[in-house]
């Protein structure tokens, strides 16, 4: 049988210093464990642009569909702000969301002990803190229609349409139900039903879902400003949080600071089923391409390494592999490493991406 295949666009600024720090890792896992991957690279964003003139060449689009996952590091930089919109870099990631169909994206924020004081809130309200947001991708006030700006009477007037069918709800709740029962079997669904049409229509739709197909899992709901205050209060109540579009923007990046640590974190984007396997997906980490460090070795590489992780879980059904994987960099960090980014108030040195890259390995050798 085929090695699974993994498509690796490694990008712009340090996208590829990352990426060879998660292709040492893929090697590891073929070589210690197994489990072979048939790994293929090619470019995205500005890398793309320079070769090519666009962001994502058709070729590459064809790649990413037939691969089993795609692997994304960073795309943009100050180099490319010139351009014209449609050919920025940001617009080859953009055609792969939209073209893969990739509706359900995943966003965990965990935080790991050692780095629990990187947080603004009290330590003991966000140490051992691990949930998952469910953010709709694909819809929302973000694509609806009509938007823009137009001349109304004698001022301008600025408009979105929040829009969500039955259909675009169902996918992802379902989405959610499933990842909750790999986890803890409960889903809390957020969204405006007191002010807006769409919220009753998300309320009603997930219910259905959950009481039809999903009674095991454990439902509740709430209005997406007091998720927003709760996730500030008592963060670990949650387990798996189902939002759309907009809410789920905005809620993400504010459990993904609880962490402290907002360029640690991965992400996956998961799409329908491909050839009635597993879903078609693109895993990346949330930090940019820091043109700034870029080449300078001073990059932090977890945050891409665990996007590797998440396609293990969810792509090549390897959930004890990517547990092995988290497991090694938890005690890379209890035992004090840090790259630059990482660096707290006590000082030190800090280390290198391959530095921090031979750590993890050598983590995940004592694992053996």
């Amino acid at each position: 049988m085929a090695n699974p295949s993994l498509l690796i666009l490694a990008g712009d600024g340090i996208g590829p210093e990352v990426m060879a720090q998660v292709k040492r890792v893929i090697g590891w896992f073929g070589d210690k464990r197994n489990l072979a991957f048939d790994v293929s690279e090619d470019l995205v964003g500005g890398a793309a642009y320079d070769a090519h003139g666009t962001p994502l060449h058709d070729d590459t689009m064809a790649r990413a569909l037939e691969a089993d996952a795609v692997l994304l590091g960073a795309v943009g930089g100050p180099k490319y702000d010139d351009l014209d919109f449609s050919v920025k870099p940001e617009r080859g990631l953009l055609r792969l969301r939209k073209e893969m169909d990739l509706f359900s994206n995943l966003r965990p924020a965990q935080c790991f002990d050692a780095l629990a004081d990187f947080s603004s809130l009290k330590k003991d309200v966000v140490a051992g803190l691990d949930i998952m947001i469910v953010r709709e991708l694909t819809s929302g006030v973000y694509f609806g229609e009509p938007r823009g700006i137009f001349e109304e009477g004698n001022e301008r007037v600025g408009i979105n349409t929040q829009r969500y069918t039955e259909g675009e709800i169902d996918r992802v709740a379902r989405s959610a139900f499933e990842l909750a029962r790999r986890r803890s079997g409960k889903v809390c669904s957020m969204e405006k039903a007191n002010v807006m049409e769409s919220g009753i229509l998300w309320r009603e739709v997930v219910q259905k879902v959950r009481d039809a197909d999903y009674p095991d899992i454990e439902l509740s709901h709430m209005y997406a400003d007091n998720g927003a205050m709760q996730l500030v209060r008592a963060p670990k109540q949650f387990d798996v949080i189902l939002t759309d579009n907009l809410f789920g923007d905005i809620l993400s990046d504010c459990a993904a600071m609880l962490t402290g640590s907002l360029g640690m974190l991965p992400s996956a984007s998961l799409g329908a089923p491909k050839d009635g396997g597993p879903p078609r997906a693109l895993y990346e980490p949330v930090h940019g391409s820091a043109p700034d460090i870029a080449g300078q070795g001073k990059a932090n590489p977890i945050a891409c390494i665990l996007s590797f992780a998440m396609a293990l879980r969810y792509s090549f059904d390897q959930g004890d592999e990517a547990a092995r994987l988290e497991a090694a960099i938890e005690k890379v960090l209890a035992d004090g490493a840090r790259t630059a980014d990482l660096m707290g108030e006590e000082g030190g040195m800090p280390i290198s991406t391959t530095e921090m890259g031979d750590a993890i390995l050598a983590a995940l050798d004592a694992s053996l």
